[in-house]
Formats: C-alpha cells, structure tokens, sequence
C-alpha cells in the first residue's frame, strides 16, 4: 500500500507579497552594514561586515520559502530605505542609533514565517548595534551634550526673556533690546561654563592618573617586604588581587616594570570629556543659535501680536527637533522627546510671560 505524500498548502498571494518584502529588506539591511563598514576600519568594519553576512543568511530563507514564485522584485519598506540612503552618505553615530531602533523594533516584529535561529539573530544584531551606537555616543558626548543643551537653553531662556517683558508692556525697542542682551549674556555665560567645568573635569582626570614614581621605583623595591600592593588596592583591586599583581610586577612577569603602576588608567576618560576649547565653542555657538530665533521676528520688522505668533511658532518648532534629534541618538521614540522638549519650553515660557504681565500690571 503507497502513503499518499501530503502536500504543503499554496501560500496565499498576501502571504507571498509578505515574504516578498521580508527578501527585499532583507538585502537592503545587508547593504546598509556594508555600506556602513566601508565607512570604517578595524573591528568596527569586521563587525558590520559579519552583520552583512547573517543578513545574507536570513535572505536565503525567504528566497527558500519562495522557490520559483520569486517574481519581480519589490520595494523594502520607507524605513529601510530611509536608513540604506543615510548609510551610503554618512557614517555618524546618528545613523549608528537609527540602525540600533530598526533592529530593536525587529528583534520585536519577527514575521511569523522567520525561523527561530532568525529571532536570535536580530536580537543579538540588536544588541550589537546597541554597542557600536554607544562607541559612537562615548565619542561625541562632550561636545554634543554642550550643543544640545546650548541650542535648547537659548530658545527656552530668551524666549521666556522676551515674553516676560512683552507681558510687562515694553515696547518694540526695549523688546529687541533686551532679546539681544540675553542672547550674548546667555552665550557667553554657557560658553565659559562648559569651559570651566569640561577643563575641571580633565584636571580631576589628570590628578587621578598613576604617576610615574612607582614604576621608576619598582626595580630597587624588597620582594618580600613592600607596599605595591598598598598601589592596587587604593585603585580598587581587592586584597588577593593586589597581592598577585604585585608580586607579577616584582618578579617581572607577566606585567611589565613601565606598567606596574598604572593601574587602571582614569586619563582614558579625558576622550568621553572631550576639549574644554570644542564644548565652550559649541555651547556659545549653539546657545547664540537657539537664542537668535526668539528675537528672529523683531529683527526683520514684525511687531505686536504677529511677532508673538511667529516666535512661538520658531521655538516650538525648533524645540521639537532638538528633542527628535536627542530621541535619535538615544534610541528612544523621537516624537515623545520632541513633545517633552515642547512641553517643557512652553511650560518655562508662560510663567515668564505671566509673570511679566503680574509686574506690568504692578508697576503701572
């Protein structure tokens, strides 16, 4: 007696437009990591190389399931390939994080067809991107803290400035005036700020950092009766590790003598400070920027109601792309910081503006 052989059922042409797309994305995301290590060099490039290749793996999954019904190629979807063209052109930490939120979002809506090995796959690619994303994050933090921060103080704090003497009732003039005023008393505060506390920030470093008498007077140390250890331990190490670092350094191996001393090494930090020079610049800079758009409408004539409006509107508008763009570089959803960045700047402006129209009102 034969056993008739059982068939799998022809997938429906919704199921073979699914599959479709997940080939199309599939091959795009590979482009996109090659794209983004041809950008790169060392580990950075051997990472997002061998990213490409498990892209390349998942593609021949779906190029399986569909056999000969393959058909003509279709379109990845917006996002995808949003991310492949910032790929081609650009190699920023913004385009790391970005990358970091599709695969997140992967990892959670793994088609029903992908097998199991391929939702580990992106949950790890998830977790990889994470880690290249906080490389780039570590690298721009200084400079890019002081910016975001100078961008945003200045919309919020001269916006609320010209506000508060609008509700008292000053004029054109004094408007301008004063906008101005904060706008360069605000820039140059933030800017020498951001250089006093990054430069006191890296002499904080410089004080923590071994020095190089221990080294010089490791050779002429007792091996049996010295406080090396006393070195380790004051650096964080635990008793026994101490002792056994200690005793490697003395008896040379497998630490050498130049080393001994250096351990660990707080003066790698200065990287994750950045320059006092680059985050005073960048602070006055972008303060100054963030600061002009209040005062934007009274500079090019407008006055009264109409320049009200199209202030507010300025500033709202540009507090909302810095909180899309702080979103983005932290992997969280870029219209929830935009709107927390709006709320928070509107929130600031109307007390000002309240409080205006109290002392106006007193003094008249």
């Amino acid at each position: 007696m034969v056993t008739p052989q059982t068939t799998a059922p022809e997938p429906s042409s919704a199921t073979l437009r699914r599959w479709r797309r997940q080939l199309a994305d599939e091959r795009l995301e590979a482009a996109v990591y090659r794209d983004l290590a041809a950008r790169r060099s060392g580990e950075e490039r051997e990472i997002l190389l061998a990213l490409a290749e498990a892209e390349v793996r998942h593609e021949a999954h779906w190029v399986e399931l569909l056999g000969d019904r393959a058909g003509a190629p279709v379109r990845a979807d917006l996002r995808s390939r949003v991310l492949a063209l910032l790929a081609r052109r650009f190699s920023s930490v913004f385009v790391l994080a970005m990358v970091q939120s599709a695969e997140t979002r992967g990892a959670a809506e793994i088609d029903v067809d992908a097998t199991a090995a391929m939702a580990a796959d992106e949950r790890v690619h998830a977790e990889v991107m994470r880690g290249l994303a906080a490389r780039g994050r570590a690298r721009v933090s200084g400079t890019f803290r002081a910016a975001v921060f100078g961008a945003n103080d200045g919309l919020v704090s001269n916006l609320a400035l010209v506000l508060g003497v609008i509700g008292g009732g000053l004029g054109q003039r004094a408007v301008l005036l004063t906008g101005l005023s904060g706008l360069l008393a605000g820039a140059l505060s933030m800017g020498a700020g951001e250089f006093i506390s990054v430069r006191s920030q890296r002499e904080l470093l410089d004080a923590s950092a071994p020095g190089t008498g221990a080294a010089e007077a490791l050779p002429h140390l007792d091996v049996d009766a010295n406080e090396l250890a006393l070195v380790y331990r004051a650096r964080g190490m635990s008793p026994e590790d101490a002792a056994a670092r200690a005793d490697a350094a003395l008896r040379g191996w497998p630490v050498a003598p130049s080393d001994a001393a250096a351990v660990p090494e707080p003066a790698a930090g200065h990287d994750l400070v950045g320059s006092g020079v680059g985050a005073a610049v960048s602070s006055f800079v972008f303060f100054a920027s963030g600061a002009l758009i209040p005062v934007l409408p009274f500079l090019l004539g407008l006055s009264g109601t109409p320049a009200v409006l199209v202030s507010v509107v300025l500033v709202a508008l540009a507090l909302m792309l810095t909180g899309a763009v702080v979103g983005v570089l932290s992997g969280a959803p870029p219209l929830g910081r935009a709107l927390r960045q709006l709320a928070v700047g509107a929130a600031a402006a109307g007390v000002t503006y309240l409080l205006g129209v109290l002392f106006g009102a007193t003094a008249a």
